[in-house]
């Protein structure tokens, strides 16, 4: 009896999987104390304050656009070319994505074009598109949506093609339209590759945002981060930094919330 209470005996689950755990203080608990070293090194005379002004100078700064109203100004107009070049880049990245996993014909043509043009900086085509489009948002937003294209295109392609093909032929087998397997065995399987992508492709909007904003705009974040540099404002200049670090965060937590959504069957 003692051997059989033995073998029936629970055994603890000792391996976690590499779960993550979800450690509320952390994050905010380090920023803090990467500020309050900032800020002490300022007031210590450790940093000099022209290069690295500390942060509640550099909040000052920002308290002084908003008064002004340019931080509404400058965040807006980045915020309307954000948008719509990454929306476009997506979509369209989404199509030819979508049409290369499942198509042969689009696979055969459209791998080696998007091999092929993916690795030209999109930042140096910004010149041409301005000439065929003028200097106004059409050439920035085509900029961005161009930068954005390719990687969504290759994430989507590569999603798909990694969706187990014998989920595929079973939902065939069972006599399933093409619309219900793209829909419900495709699309699902390919889902975590193609929301992975759009992580990588909103940093790269936002550098490209920056970067276009910098050669050919009178008003955006990048715009007034080259007017504060070249004046030598570090300050504002930080300022217009710590804009970028406040989108780029609320980015990502949008994309978070977008994936436990579209993933909670997982």
């Amino acid at each position: 009896m003692a051997e059989r209470g033995a073998e029936r005996r629970r055994v603890e689950f000792r391996g976690g999987g590499f779960a993550p755990r979800p450690v509320r203080f952390a994050a905010p608990v380090a920023f803090a104390a990467l500020v309050g070293v900032w800020e002490y090194s300022g007031h210590a005379g450790l940093v000099s304050q022209i290069f690295l002004p500390r942060p509640s100078i550099v909040l000052a700064a920002l308290g002084d656009l908003w008064a002004q109203g340019l931080l509404v100004r400058h965040l807006g107009e980045s915020a309307y070319r954000l948008v719509f070049g990454w929306g476009l880049g997506t979509f369209l990245g989404l199509a030819v994505g979508f049409a290369m996993g499942i198509w042969s014909t689009s696979r055969a043509i459209g791998v080696p074009f998007v091999s092929a043009l993916f690795p030209i900086p999109k930042i140096s085509l910004l010149p041409l598109l301005i000439l065929w489009l003028g200097i106004g948002e059409a050439s920035k937003v085509a900029t961005i949506a161009l930068g954005v294209f390719f990687p969504t295109a290759i994430a989507t392609y590569a999603a798909i093609d990694a969706v187990p093909r014998n989920l595929i032929r079973m939902g065939q087998s069972f006599g399933l339209p093409v619309a219900d397997v793209l829909r419900k065995i495709v699309l699902p399987g390919a889902l975590p590759g193609i929301l992975a992508g759009f992580r990588i492709t909103a940093s790269i909007a936002l550098i490209l945002l920056v970067s276009a904003e910098m050669i050919g705009a009178q008003y955006g974040i990048g715009a007034f981060i080259l007017q504060a540099g070249n004046l030598m404002l570090t300050d504002q200049l930080l300022a217009g930094v710590v804009i970028l670090s406040v989108l780029g965060l609320a980015i990502g937590t949008g994309l978070t919330r977008l994936e436990k959504w579209l993933l909670r069957w997982r």
